[in-house]
C-alpha cells in the first residue's frame, strides 16, 4: 500500500509539473461558457468558485483552494456561489448566505465542511442549518433573524440564476473572469496514471493560476 501511495504521488508530482510548463489548453484544461458574462470593473480578475456544502469533492478542495485565494489576493476578487438541488432553494444554500450576511463566512465555512463530512452533521432542513450554527457557536436569535431575512431569500434566488447563466451541472466549478470554466474533474481527466483527487485540484490551481495571470495582462 505504501509503494503504490508513493507512485501514485510520484506520478501526480509528474502531471504537476508537466502542467507547469504548458499553457491551459482550450477544451482540456477549460472551456469557455458560450455567452460571457459581466464582472466588476476593476484591475484584479474576478475568480467565482460554484459549490456546495454537502459535495465531498468541494470538501476536499476548499483547503489548498483556500489557501490559494489568500496567496492571490492582490490580484483576484474571488466570490463564492452555493448551487441549488434541481433547480430549488436549501437549507445548506441559506446557511451559507446567512454566513455571509452577518461577515462571517471566513470564520465559518471550514468548520461547517469539518462538520458535515467528519462529524456527519446532517443540513436538510431549516432547523438544521440554524441547529448547527449554534453548534459552531453563534447565537441562535442573531443567526435565525439572518436566516429567514428577505436579503439572504434573495441571494439564494440570485445563485439560482447563476448557476443558469453560466450553465453549472456539477460542482466544484471555477469561472475566471466571466468566461473562462474549469474544474477538479475537467484537469484531473488527463491525469497520468488515473484519476487523484488532491493531485486534480493542485494541476486545476495550477491552470487557474496561468488563467488570472493571462487575463491580468489584458487590464494594462
Amino acid at each position: 500500500m505504501r509503494i503504490f501511495r508513493f507512485l501514485l504521488a510520484a506520478l501526480t508530482a509528474l502531471c504537476f509539473a508537466a502542467a507547469s510548463q504548458a499553457a491551459p489548453v482550450q477544451g482540456q484544461d477549460y472551456t469557455l461558457l458560450s455567452l460571457a458574462q459581466p464582472t466588476e470593473p476593476g484591475k484584479k480578475v474576478e475568480v467565482i468558485e460554484f459549490f456546495a456544502y454537502y459535495c465531498p469533492h468541494c470538501n476536499a478542495l476548499d483547503p489548498d483552494l483556500s489557501t490559494w485565494v489568500k496567496s492571490h489576493a492582490d490580484k483576484i476578487v474571488f466570490k463564492r456561489v452555493h448551487v441549488s438541488a434541481n433547480g430549488e432553494p436549501m437549507a445548506q444554500q441559506r446557511l451559507f448566505y446567512a454566513l455571509e450576511a452577518m461577515g462571517n463566512v471566513e470564520s465559518f465555512h471550514a468548520k461547517i465542511f469539518h462538520a458535515m463530512h467528519v462529524e456527519h452533521d446532517r443540513v436538510n432542513t431549516d432547523d438544521d442549518a440554524i441547529n448547527l450554527a449554534v453548534k459552531l457557536g453563534l447565537d441562535r436569535a442573531k443567526f435565525t433573524s439572518y436566516y429567514n431575512s428577505f436579503a439572504v431569500q434573495t441571494k439564494v434566488q440570485r445563485a439560482i440564476q447563476m448557476m443558469q447563466s453560466y450553465q453549472i451541472s456539477s460542482w466544484p466549478t471555477i469561472v475566471i473572469d466571466g468566461k473562462y470554466v474549469t474544474s477538479p474533474s475537467v484537469v484531473g481527466a488527463h491525469m497520468g496514471g488515473g484519476y487523484e483527487e488532491h493531485g486534480a485540484g493542485l494541476l486545476l490551481l495550477k491552470v487557474m493560476d496561468e488563467l488570472v495571470d493571462q487575463q491580468l495582462k489584458t487590464r494594462h
